[in-house]
């Protein structure tokens, strides 16, 4: 392990107080970590003091102090089993999936999970306007509009004569 995979796992440990209290220490008069620096004194100050915080332990060992004649009860079940972490692990040979539901660890969308939405919602729109046509009465809406654009066309041309009629006078 490295020394800051070390670090990370013993700051880890600390209860949430003494946490941002050590953030608070170590981001102090660094200019680049200013943002840093002033969330962890505004949680240091709203969790309260690091004395205050009660040191909670297990009364009971960790499962590697006992002995398998303690461990296994009558029906052999006890600690038999296999150690399951916390964090599942994918298979050997299997890619890392970037983002679980199309977002990314830290909540922000993945350009793939955008993109299937903004089709998705192409494809529905086209596909409402297709069976709107199938209709009669989007048939009827689109013949109105027809009707309209040729009396709109008609009534330019009369206007355009009109006023070529105008000219010539």
């Amino acid at each position: 392990m490295s020394e800051v995979e070390d670090l990370a796992g013993l700051l880890a440990r600390l209860p949430d107080a003494a946490l941002a209290a050590a953030v608070e220490l170590a981001t102090e008069g660094r200019a680049g970590l200013a943002a840093l620096h002033a969330v962890a004194q505004s949680l240091a100050a709203s969790l309260g003091d690091v004395s205050d915080v009660i040191d909670v332990t297990p009364d009971t060992l960790p499962e590697e102090s006992y002995s398998q004649s303690e461990t296994a009860g009558v029906s052999e079940q006890v600690g038999a089993g296999a150690v399951v972490s916390a964090v599942p692990i994918p298979p050997v040979g299997i890619p890392a999936v970037p983002g679980i539901g199309g977002y990314t660890s830290s909540g922000v969308p993945t350009f793939e999970s955008v993109r299937d939405k903004v089709e998705q919602r192409y494809g529905t729109s086209q596909g409402m306007g297709e069976l709107d046509q199938q209709t009669p009465v989007g048939r009827s809406v689109e013949e109105q509009w027809d009707a309209r654009a040729k009396a709109a066309r008609e009534r330019l041309d009369q206007i355009r004569k009109s006023m070529h009629g105008n000219d010539s006078e």
